[in-house]
């Protein structure tokens, strides 16, 4: 593969769907600043892989002088797995450190494996993160990820909100979480890894082979399902968690506690 097909991929033919909305989000959110040290997670599938690329470029081309990182974490992989890792990250010009945990092995056969896994696995990133001297964590969530992670906190989890663009770590003090693919389209990821030529198989965590991600992948046909009658639902579920005016909420929370409506209904009296 050479070097212009992988570069092309992103000044060219994506340039407004991948790094037009990569340094969207990055102004919009103010996800970088100057002097920042950050640690790009690679996991190995087509969403991480275009996150180091376009973190790639932006060392190159980027407005603020900031230093990267690029890391994979190894939770149970298999030898082929992270081979396959090793030669995509080869292909895009992207230098991976690895490290090894044994996650899958400790949620095996756990009531919410993905749940846990989940934990473990951002909590051992935030510690490997701190020991480079990394100050923020880029993650690989993309536009479709949020509004999927929307309907299933409504309709199994009871509660209205969303992944952030950023989130500040709550047990490693200065550690900031960022998405910075968080106007990217899935389709147009697919359609860049496909471009670039790209080794993918699929999620390679073994819970998901078996089928224990149901839950996500019903969402997800629900909206494309939705979509079909209405162009406007992806965007509208996106833009929910924007607008939500407080008087017709029956209540919420913030750092004080629970607030319900009743606490100011007599003050418009």
């Amino acid at each position: 593969m050479s070097e212009n097909v992988i570069d092309n991929g992103l000044t060219r033919e994506f340039s407004a769907a991948l790094l037009g909305k990569f340094g969207k989000a990055i102004d919009e959110y103010r996800l970088l600043k100057s002097g920042d040290k950050i640690c790009v997670c690679v996991s190995g599938g087509k969403d991480s892989l275009l996150l180091a690329a376009l973190f790639r470029e932006y060392e190159k081309h980027g407005k603020l002088p900031i230093t990267v990182r690029y890391l994979s974490m190894n939770p149970g992989f298999s030898d082929e797995d992270e081979e396959q890792i090793k030669r995509n990250a080869k292909r895009l010009d992207v230098d991976l450190e690895f490290f090894k945990t044994d996650v899958f092995a400790h949620v095996e056969g756990e009531k919410n494996p993905c749940f846990l896994c989940s934990k473990m696995r951002r909590g051992l990133l935030y510690k490997k993160a701190s020991e480079l001297g990394c100050n923020k964590i880029a993650l690989g969530h993309h536009f479709d990820d949020v509004i999927e992670s929307i309907l299933m906190g409504i309709l199994y989890g009871g509660q209205t909100g969303t992944m952030m663009p950023r989130v500040q770590a709550a047990h490693f003090e200065g550690m900031e979480l960022i998405r910075p693919l968080y106007f990217v389209r899935e389709r147009d990821v697919v359609s860049w890894a496909n471009y670039c030529g790209l080794e993918l198989s699929g999620c390679k965590c073994v819970l998901t082979k078996r089928g224990e991600n149901s839950k996500r992948d019903f969402v997800k046909r629900l909206i494309e399902r939705l979509c079909e009658d209405n162009p406007q639902v992806e965007m509208n579920i996106f833009r929910a968690v924007q607008n939500i005016p407080l008087d017709r909420i029956i209540s919420y929370k913030d750092e004080h506690g629970v607030h319900n409506f009743l606490e100011k209904y007599d003050e418009k009296d």
